[in-house]
């Protein structure tokens, strides 16, 4: 039974400034001394980053689509151990989920499993009595426990006056009003808004600007009573560990620093409890894999912004390739399986596959239901995964398959071409995986690593 105060942040559409109101809630609270623990509807990598920096606890993602509505509980029971108040942050609008499922991934299908009240940001800007017909349509459509409205980008005194007795008029009440604040806007780039990890004082004085704003123009005392309003969840903590983890402790690099900042937090988790010894290695700054290191994870990032650096990096590219061709265990998702290939925008890269790697205009972007086609590190042939595609990159491959000829294609799924490089030791793919949801991917790239001769 987990009895921890929640509320989750809803908007009608993307932009509307949820991630701005939940950091700075977060941010807020934790500056109060009240221990938060902070949470992310969908896939999402970015906004977890800024939510860790405020709340001073990781950032976790809850995605019924990745890892089945059965986790939500367990997860959110999981990361909010020793918080006295947690803070969903939901994706796009209310309502918006996996496209041609219904409200299956949405906010309004987390805020359900989680028994939780919904607050609904608004963007005010260029409304006046007219959002009490937005906000009357939202408390009466589905079946979230709609408490309260916070206004954003609200232009003067004035047009808080209108917007809140339009509020009052269908009966919801505003719990604050942000006026419009340049010093809490976060830079933009081709995939969103720019990691916290690329940027960490700015984006710190940025939480700090934002917990000023907030706690200026919220009734915080209120939304704690909101989030206490939620009734007992019944659910037990997701747990990382394996019921039979590998012994003598095998080292498994785990990609991490700015150019490769997207990673749950529950994948080293599951390595670590898995048997594993997880140690970080950051690309842009380490000249070697960790010392006894028998396997490596590289998660998704942004290696086309760092393609020089990571280049430049000759001694740990070197250190990569020779992990590969010594049969130790990879694992590589998105921005990992650029920095494998053998160039990025013409830039050298590890050179473990035979591929090139290169920007494009166009963006992939959605949920997979894919199946795996080879044996790999992660998982055996005909596994069954759902997964996240979100890159602006192609990979061309020069003779089709891996430095290795015992490879084939890692996954396929309906109307697309098979895709990303799979052998017994290496995986490499754009499909970004939850590992919560398939446990046994750690235990797979444990047990192979402790099976490779040092």
């Amino acid at each position: 039974m987990v009895s921890v105060p929640r509320v989750v942040i809803g908007a009608p559409a993307s932009g509307h400034g949820k991630t701005t109101v939940a950091t700075g809630l977060l941010a807020a609270f934790a500056r109060r001394g009240t221990p938060v623990a902070p949470f992310k509807v969908g896939p999402d990598y970015i906004d977890p980053g800024y939510h860790a920096l405020a709340a001073g606890r990781p950032g976790r993602n809850l995605d019924p689509v990745m890892v089945g509505e059965d986790l939500i509980g367990p997860l959110f029971a999981h990361g909010s151990q020793g918080a006295e108040l947690a803070v969903v942050e939901g994706v796009m609008g209310l309502y918006d989920g996996r496209t041609g499922a219904g409200e299956t991934g949405s906010t309004a299908q987390v805020a359900g499993l989680l028994d939780a009240p919904v607050i609904l940001v608004v963007d005010a800007a260029a409304q006046g009595r007219s959002v009490a017909a937005l906000v009357h349509g939202f408390r009466s459509f589905g079946s979230v426990r709609m408490a309260g409205v916070i206004l954003n980008r609200v232009g003067s005194d004035r047009h808080e006056a209108i917007l809140r007795e339009a509020c009052e008029e269908v009966g919801t009440p505003v719990l604050g009003a942000l006026r419009r604040a340049d010093a809490v806007a976060a830079p933009s780039r081709h995939l969103g808004l720019v990691p916290a990890a690329e940027r960490r004082a700015e984006a710190q004085a940025s939480v700090d600007a934002l917990a000023d704003l907030v706690t200026a123009a919220v009734d915080l005392d209120e939304v704690l009573a909101i989030a206490r309003s939620a009734p007992p969840l019944t659910a037990q903590p997701w747990s990382p560990v394996a019921p039979d983890p590998v012994a003598g402790r095998p080292v498994v690099a785990l990609a991490g620093g700015p150019a490769f900042s997207f990673a749950y937090a529950e994948t080293a988790e599951l390595l670590a409890g898995a048997g594993a010894e997880v140690a970080i290695v950051d690309p842009l700054r380490d000249t070697a894999l960790p010392e006894g290191a028998r396997a490596l994870v590289v998660g998704g990032g942004f290696p086309e912004v760092y393609a020089a650096e990571l280049s430049a990096n000759e001694p740990l590219r070197r250190s990569v390739l020779e992990l590969a061709q010594s049969g130790g265990p990879i694992a590589a998702e998105c921005a990992g399986l650029l920095w494998l290939c053998r160039t990025l925008d013409g830039a050298p890269m590890c050179g473990v596959l035979d591929a090139d790697a290169a920007m494009t205009p166009s963006l992939t972007l959605g949920y997979r239901d894919a199946v795996a086609l080879s044996d790999s590190p992660l998982a055996p042939a005909g596994t069954r995964v759902t997964g996240h595609e979100f890159h602006r990159t192609t990979v061309h491959p020069r003779s089709g398959l891996l430095l290795s000829p015992a490879g084939g294609a890692a996954w396929a799924w309906r109307g697309a071409d098979p895709e990303g490089f799979a052998t017994p030791s290496l995986h490499a793919s754009y499909l970004h995986l939850h590992w919560a949801g398939q446990p046994a991917f750690a235990s797979r790239l444990v047990r192979a690593a402790a099976s490779v001769r040092t």
